[in-house]
């Protein structure tokens, strides 16, 4: 086993606006073993969604390396960058982009029957991870049937059902009220330990981030130790 879920290696991104270089990440370093929840706080504007585009191998940095379970993205062709994100990487999003024409079973089975596995083995596995969220009850109803707390937990049994090495959560319990949100952060810590998928949180909730096992601050474009 590889001793990194995901690592970047001297990341760097900068882009060109009316011929002067603007620098979004400078020199950023991040490395994340299997079953560690990391937690990325910051202000509006730090860098931290470009950091997430990166690791999550949606943009390309201009300088550096991203590694997923021992895999260099360098030199990866797109389809080959997108096979590497479908099978080592999940994502749950403030906003859980289901796609409401099917229910949450075939919601969940998606990132497995993209990756060519027969649909009745990826509906058995979305049914495994459906049921590990706490929804059983609720793989047949359709987006508009589930209540807000109940879409972000099929949106996480989603990111999760590819078994990734990593998932990356980008303010998670965002768009959910203060108790739903209480009971997504105590879903996301047991995930984590019962499964050991590394988890990094982008999240400006000091509760949330309170949970994991480290606290960065994205600071001007840089990764800092914030505890």
């Amino acid at each position: 086993m590889t001793d990194y879920a995901l690592r970047a290696q001297n990341v760097c991104k900068h882009y060109a606006e009316s011929g002067v270089r603007i620098d979004v990440l400078n020199q950023v370093n991040l490395s994340i073993v299997p079953g560690e929840m990391v937690a990325v706080v910051g202000a509006s504007g730090s860098g931290k969604s470009t950091l997430l585009h990166i690791l999550g191998l949606l943009d390309i940095p201009s300088s550096g390396s991203i590694e997923v379970a021992g895999q260099s993205s360098e030199g990866l062709s797109e389809a080959q960058r997108s096979r590497l994100r479908n099978r080592g990487l999940g994502f749950v999003y403030q906003f859980h982009h289901l796609l409401a024409e099917f229910t949450a079973l075939d919601n969940v089975a998606m990132p497995r029957i993209v990756g060519r596995q027969d649909r009745d083995s990826a509906r058995a596995e979305a049914q495994r991870f459906l049921e590990m969220v706490g929804l059983k009850d609720r793989v047949l109803h359709y987006p508009g049937q589930l209540s807000g707390g109940e879409r972000q937990r099929v949106a996480l049994a989603r990111a999760l059902v590819n078994q990734p090495a990593c998932v990356l959560a980008d303010e998670p319990t965002g768009n959910l009220d203060r108790h739903t949100a209480h009971r997504m952060f105590d879903l996301l810590k047991q995930v984590n330990a019962d499964s050991k998928t590394a988890f990094l949180v982008v999240t400006h909730d000091a509760e949330l981030a309170a949970l994991a096992d480290r606290r960065l601050l994205m600071d001007a474009g840089r990764l800092v130790d914030a505890t």
